[in-house]
């Protein structure tokens, strides 16, 4: 059993995806940095709170429950930048990397109503 659980473990795929796990947390981590302190606190300039990240603005007290709607955007904000990085920087290039390294399909040959028929012509002109 241990052996199995190695070679699975170990298996390419396997190290394929664990490798890119770690770099899209990196990528999340790094992207997160960006939106809550560069493009956060802009917005927040524009948006009237001078300095401060639009985390902060928007937030709601009401019978002691806090809605921090401003957290929500900046969640939503940086969901889609994370989005948007993943795909324009690992799924597009690796979906052309596969495009120019795909083998050409084979000729698959004459169909089996082809055969079926040269069989047919042939026992028809040996009578």
């Amino acid at each position: 059993m241990w052996k199995e659980f190695k070679e699975f473990a170990l298996s390419g795929n396997l190290v394929e995806i664990g490798v890119g796990l770690v770099m899209a947390l990196a990528l999340a981590a790094l992207i997160t940095s960006l939106v809550e302190n560069v493009l956060m606190p802009i917005i927040g300039a524009i948006t009237g709170g001078a300095g401060e990240s639009i985390a902060d603005l928007w937030t709601v007290t009401a019978n002691g429950s806090t809605i921090m709607f401003g957290a929500f955007v900046s969640a939503f904000i940086t969901f889609l930048t994370v989005a948007a990085a993943v795909y324009f920087f690992i799924v597009k290039p690796y979906r052309a990397y596969q495009a120019r390294t795909a083998e050409p399909e084979e000729d698959a040959g004459p169909s089996e109503v082809d055969l079926l028929t040269q069989i047919r012509d042939s026992l028809a002109t040996a009578r």
